[in-house]
């Protein structure tokens, strides 16, 4: 299944729960991490902000990526605006579309808002995991 996470489950996923285990999906190949250039720029630097960028999870993400490992990457995602609130919060629609990604995965209140987008289910991390499960 192909996802987009947003930043927030990105990060969030150092603490544990339920990002958390949205990642270790990904790390297991049981989904394909959907991303683009603004997307990686945002998680970065958001984890700079915040002191994270030492942590040694990190490094094992970053190698991951470095890899290519269950990941796709789109250089020129179209050009969307569907997220009322935070334009900024478009890059993650325009990611899935371009990728066909079947899900974003969010903890964000605007872009959880828009619900659905040309069939690509905006869901929250609990979301996602009941369905997976379904």
């Amino acid at each position: 299944m192909r996802v987009v996470i947003d930043t927030n489950v990105f990060v969030s996923s150092f603490f544990g729960g339920n990002p958390r285990k949205i990642i270790d999906l990904w790390r297991e190949g049981k989904v394909l991490l959907c991303l683009s250039r603004d997307i990686m720029d945002e998680y970065f630097e958001v984890l700079r902000r915040i002191g994270l960028e030492d942590e040694e999870e990190l490094g094992e993400l970053l190698a991951l990526f470095s890899k290519g490992c269950n990941l796709t990457f789109t250089a020129r995602p179209p050009k969307v605006e569907v997220v009322d609130g935070d334009p900024d919060d478009n890059k993650f629609v325009e990611c899935a579309v371009a990728l066909k990604a079947e899900v974003i995965i969010t903890g964000d209140k605007a872009l959880g808002a828009v619900n659905e987008y040309m069939g690509i289910k905006i869901l929250t991390p609990s979301e996602f995991l009941k369905r997976l499960r379904q």
